[in-house]
């Protein structure tokens, strides 16, 4: 069946939905989601949104400073000022949405601190910011008439001139997208959704990692497609483990124990109760979370231990529940009284700072295709990305593609001429487990190659078990029939490779890019 909407936005975060408020007023929007609407990892985001709004004592420059330096000085300056300056106005904008950022007793934002933050500016709605903004988000969209929300539903590929038989190439000027095909995995029927503006806002690539804090929807679709349509892709050997996750082996996701936690004086400690950060960094605990995540790596390895400790116990045990009273609760359900207890952490894959390669405007390198949030690379993030900066960055973002797109979308027409899906030939997999397998292989790959520490021989080693990983991958695609399962594992084996070749081509460490080959920093 062949469906034409004015904007096509795959996925459903704080990117996409407000991308698809901003636009709907123009035309008819469909907004496509691999799950359910909540299924997002703006979902789980517990920090909250880094925005200068106390002017008394914060500014633009301190917040941009702040952001180079964390991005070790690789960051694209003109995407900081951008989303900076533009960072209030979006705040604004949220609230009319009906975000509910908590205040003090005068009225005013109640800010926290989080680390590489040199001024308090993180607002927050208690440790469930995301969840608030995307309860907020879909409530907004569900109201509107003019967008579509269709569930449950998997985009393969996105549409360009090598369906209608022309030779694209990654030197094509002028690649063009045409919207999607996207996978009913219910009826196992492919659809093509024809469209003049396609978004992709698909979020992060955390589910190829072992460990990860994102929900396990997180599987790099929209930066494969767009890879695999010639499009350019850029800076994805800085993936940023989450120093704190809580450690509970069988969780995945991994449950997630919020840096404003380290913020609110929680102190690292090792297995045996002592601290250890100050061997690492005179900022200790509140170091940004690359050297937090790289000094608990280096303690767990050197002591074979499985964890570290989070420590809360000296502070206020009331304080402590009314800040966090989500992380309470569930570390209450596992026998962990956090007012008493030392948390059990370890670092998890947390967020991508790279990406489809993007411009001030949200445009990728493939004309009529936007990208905004964790599947984009604004050059935001530069070699790390400093706390909460990600959620603001995707809303201003989503306002300057909306933006663009609505002055251009009238020069844009239906390209009618796509093919429908064929799959003739194609036939089930004939097992399972061979998808299952190879998924629980790319996990192993990343993790124990490609994770927080890299070396040249982990990375060939990489390289050598992917590569097989991925042949196997293609023909078990080129002769089954389209499901959710076999497309994901091929967008996880793209993901991982990306990930994996461009921290080869990084002969340095730098920014949370580290590699014992190369250890010192190039300035």
């Amino acid at each position: 069946m062949v469906r034409k909407f004015d904007f096509l936005v795959i996925g459903s975060g704080i990117a996409g939905m407000s991308f698809a408020l901003k636009v709907a007023h123009k035309g008819k929007v469909a907004l496509i989601c691999k799950s359910g609407l909540e299924e997002a990892n703006t979902y789980f985001a517990q920090g909250g949104v880094a925005s200068v709004t106390n002017l008394l004592v914060d500014n633009f420059d301190k917040h941009i400073e702040d952001t180079m330096i964390a991005g070790d000085w690789i960051s694209n300056r003109a995407a900081v000022e951008k989303v900076v300056r533009e960072a209030p106005a979006q705040i604004e904008e949220l609230i009319k949405w009906g975000v509910d950022f908590d205040k003090n007793e005068k009225g005013e934002f109640d800010l926290h601190r989080e680390g590489g933050h040199s001024e308090f500016r993180i607002l927050h709605h208690k440790d469930n910011t995301g969840a608030e903004i995307q309860d907020s988000l879909i409530k907004a969209v569900q109201r509107h008439p003019n967008i579509t929300v269709i569930e449950n539903q998997f985009a393969i590929e996105i549409l360009t001139q090598h369906h209608l038989g022309v030779t694209v190439t990654r030197q094509t000027p002028d690649i063009k997208c045409y919207g999607a095909y996207i996978l009913d995995p219910k009826t196992g029927k492919v659809d093509t959704y024809l469209a003049k503006v396609t978004l992709m806002a698909t979020g992060g690539v955390g589910a190829v990692y072992k460990t990860t804090t994102n929900p396990l929807v997180a599987t790099g679709d929209g930066i494969a497609m767009v890879y695999r349509a010639k499009g350019t892709v850029k800076d994805m050997e800085f993936v940023q483990f989450h120093p704190t996750a809580l450690y509970h082996p069988g969780d995945r996701p991994s449950f997630l124990i919020t840096e404003a936690m380290r913020g609110y004086g929680g102190v690292l400690r090792t297995m045996d109760g002592k601290e250890f950060m100050q061997k690492y960094d005179p900022r200790l605990s509140l170091a940004p979370r690359d050297i937090v995540a790289r000094a608990i790596d280096n303690e767990m390895k050197n002591r074979g231990d499985d964890h570290v400790y989070l420590d809360v116990t000296h502070k206020d045990p009331e304080e402590t529940k009314k800040h966090f009273p989500n992380i309470y609760e569930k570390c209450l359900s596992l026998g962990i009284d956090i007012t008493k207890d030392y948390i059990p952490v370890a670092p998890a894959a947390h967020y991508l700072c790279g990406g489809i390669l993007v411009d001030l405007d949200g445009q990728s390198s493939i004309e009529r295709l936007y990208a905004v949030g964790e599947c984009s690379c604004t050059g935001l993030h530069g070699g790390n990305r400093l706390a909460s900066n990600s959620l603001i960055e995707a809303v201003v973002y989503a306002d300057a593609a909306a933006k663009h797109s609505l002055q251009v979308i009238d020069q844009y027409s239906y390209n009618e001429d796509i093919p429908e899906w064929n799959d003739e030939g194609t036939r089930s997999p004939e097992e399972m487990v061979l998808i299952t397998q190879s998924i629980k292989e790319v996990n192993q790959i990343m993790s124990t190659y490609v994770g927080i520490v890299r070396s040249d021989l982990r990375l060939k080693r990489a390289w050598d078990r992917l590569d097989i990983i991925y042949e196997e991958t293609e023909s078990l695609f080129k002769r089954s029939v389209a499901s959710r399962e076999i497309c994901e594992l091929r967008n996880m084996v793209n993901v991982g490779y990306l990930i994996m070749r461009q921290a080869m081509e990084r002969k340095e460490s730098r920014g949370l890019h580290y590699t014992i080959d190369y250890p010192h920093v190039k300035k």
